[in-house]
């Protein structure tokens, strides 16, 4: 004779629930949910950008790479947008590395 003893509703649902959070806690704290902030600063003949993580700069840039002179970006928007393009290949694990053909597709003014 095999008797069945019935859990009790409350107490599986629990379990259930504690498993389904801890679960969901482990999964938040695995992803990658670090961001770059990109900031564009004045200088003294133009303009430069610098890109931060965790409110810690990484790449202060104040004059534009690969170029021979020692000359900062024209405009705002120019630094932005190499900043942009450094920040994408970082968060795609490549090399940050501007090369001169970047800076003619992104239209800089050198």
């Amino acid at each position: 004779m095999t008797t069945k003893i019935k859990k009790p509703f409350f107490r599986t649902n629990t379990r259930k629930t504690i498993l389904l959070i801890v679960l969901t806690l482990q999964f938040l704290a695995c992803a990658k949910n670090e961001t770059f902030t990109i900031e564009a600063f004045k200088t003294t003949s133009g303009w430069g950008y610098s890109i931060a993580l965790k409110n810690k700069i990484i790449i202060k840039q104040a004059i534009i790479p690969v170029i021979n002179d020692s000359k900062s970006f024209s405009t705002k928007n120019d630094a932005l947008k190499v900043a942009q393009l450094v920040v994408t290949r970082l968060n795609q694990n490549r090399s940050p590395t501007i090369t001169k053909n970047d800076l003619i597709l992104l239209k800089i003014k050198l």
